[in-house]
């Protein structure tokens, strides 16, 4: 089992030690509170060829290894066509509710055969410093999730467009057969600033609290593994049959 060696951004200043074991992570499509400010986003990747189960109840959950997820500073994908998402991550452990903040990261071509295989396949970033649910809630409506591709801001929300990550867990408690002690959630993104789907090399997503000053961060670089190969010997993403 993988465990991640996370910084609780404690009261007092200074940041205590967590580590986690998550058995599962869900990742959630369209989580907010308002289904129609999901609309957006929906049609950003409709754009690209994404097709959503509307009919699956919102949010739809996408149960994935932990495996999916990592830390690294650099993640390695086979085209240009990926892209993250801001996303803000709830980290349970023990009854402990803690949280933090991500991007999944996703091939848009795959996507485009299944959504569930393209999160997946891409590894998802999860930033190291969390907050406990308690020290934050009472100033949930004021929390701001951002993102920036390529040194140009890409997304920003209130992170108050989502479900709140209680209302979050009550739902997978209610849909997911047997929810185990230690999980993450992924709780879904909100749309581009520009309304369209981008690419880059350099990804950062950020939950901040304009009002304390206070925030928590991941940053990550792309490689497409492909470039090592020399051309005329790469293997194509698709092979033709016949």
């Amino acid at each position: 089992m993988t465990t991640f060696s996370l910084l609780v951004a404690e009261q007092s200043g200074v940041d205590t030690q967590l580590a986690v074991t998550p058995a599962r992570v869900y990742n959630l499509g369209s989580a907010t509170v308002d289904a129609s400010s999901a609309v957006a986003h929906q049609e950003e990747v409709a754009d690209v060829g994404v097709r959503i189960a509307f009919d699956i109840p919102a949010p739809r959950i996408y149960p994935m290894a932990v495996s999916s997820i990592t830390t690294d500073v650099a993640i390695g994908v086979h085209s240009a066509t990926t892209s993250g998402e801001a996303e803000i991550v709830l980290v349970v452990q023990d009854g402990e509710l803690f949280v933090g903040v991500g991007s999944d990261h996703t091939d848009r071509e795959l996507e485009r055969t299944s959504i569930i295989w393209s999160k997946q396949y891409s590894p998802s970033a999860l930033g190291t410093r969390v907050w406990r649910w308690a020290d934050i809630e009472a100033r949930w409506g004021t929390l701001l999730l951002e993102s920036t591709v390529d040194g140009e801001l890409y997304q920003s929300s209130l992170a108050s467009v989502f479900l709140a990550p209680p209302k979050i867990l009550a739902i997978l408690a209610e849909r997911v057969t047997s929810l185990p002690d230690s999980y993450l959630v992924y709780c879904g993104t909100y749309t581009s600033i520009a309304k369209k789907i981008r690419f880059g090399d350099r990804w950062t997503a950020t939950l901040r609290d304009p009002d304390a000053g206070d925030r928590i961060d991941v940053a990550y670089d792309v490689v497409n593994l492909l470039d090592e190969i020399e051309p005329g010997y790469r293997v194509p993403l698709r092979p033709e049959v016949g």
